[in-house]
């Protein structure tokens, strides 16, 4: 029995001291020693190391190119646009200002006036109104006519305008003139006056069978305004 006791004894001595020796080299607290390899904190010599390009195939591969043609599409179509847009605005206003500057409608109406000569009995004068201004229109007689034709220039005041009476009509039977004094623009008489023809009461000028100033404060005949014969019984003045 002792023998027996004796060895589990010494197994378990050899048990503790083992136990023992392992307390000793992981004591709680202290790390054990390793072997841990230092770095070299130098930096190496940079070497360039020559290596190809690959930026044209990047942007080839990456849409890069396909973007710049579409900014420039973009850019070409907002250019034109512009420029359209510009033309059409241009064109409005020009026409606008065409159309303003242009004659209405109830202008040009009144810049034409139809005469119904058949409605005017030879011997009379009528007085219509043409762009604001008397219209004198008169249906002379054959004896007047030949008044006004056989008239020598030297008896004429105003040499200058038309003092021929052929040249103040375009049918003898038709004087037309405008019905204002060429003094202070009053309306003459017809049938009046020391020539038969037109008389201002205004200061006294006289006009003969033609218009021609005879005498008097008006210094030119009186106007004869354009005019034409549609045919034999309507004429346009203006």
């Amino acid at each position: 029995k002792k023998k027996g006791n004796f060895g589990v004894m010494a197994a378990m001595a050899g048990l503790r001291r083992a136990m023992l020796g392992a307390g000793r080299a992981r004591v709680p607290g202290q790390l054990a020693a390793t072997h841990v390899p230092i770095m070299d904190q130098r930096r190496e010599k940079h070497v360039a190391i020559p290596h190809d390009d690959f930026a044209p195939y990047k942007a080839a591969t990456s849409g890069v190119a396909g973007k710049a043609d579409s900014r420039r599409a973009f850019q070409y179509v907002v250019a034109t646009g512009l420029g359209v847009t510009t033309i059409a605005a241009a064109k409005v206003i020009v026409t606008d200002f065409l159309d303003s500057m242009s004659t209405s409608a109830d202008v040009k109406a009144m810049a034409q006036l139809e005469v119904e000569l058949d409605s005017i009995k030879e011997g009379k004068n009528v007085v219509l109104k043409w762009q604001g201004k008397p219209l004198f229109v008169r249906h002379r007689t054959a004896a007047e006519i030949a008044t006004a034709v056989g008239t020598p220039m030297g008896d004429l005041k105003d040499q200058v305008n038309s003092p021929d009476d052929t040249d103040r009509t375009k049918d003898p039977k038709w004087l037309v003139l405008l019905g204002i004094c060429t003094h202070l623009g009053c309306v003459p008489i017809s049938h009046a006056g020391e020539y038969g023809g037109y008389f201002c009461p205004c200061h006294g000028s006289h006009y003969d069978l033609s218009g021609r100033i005879r005498k008097g404060p008006a210094p030119y005949n009186l106007d004869v305004p354009p005019y034409k014969f549609q045919d034999e019984n309507l004429m346009v003045v203006g």
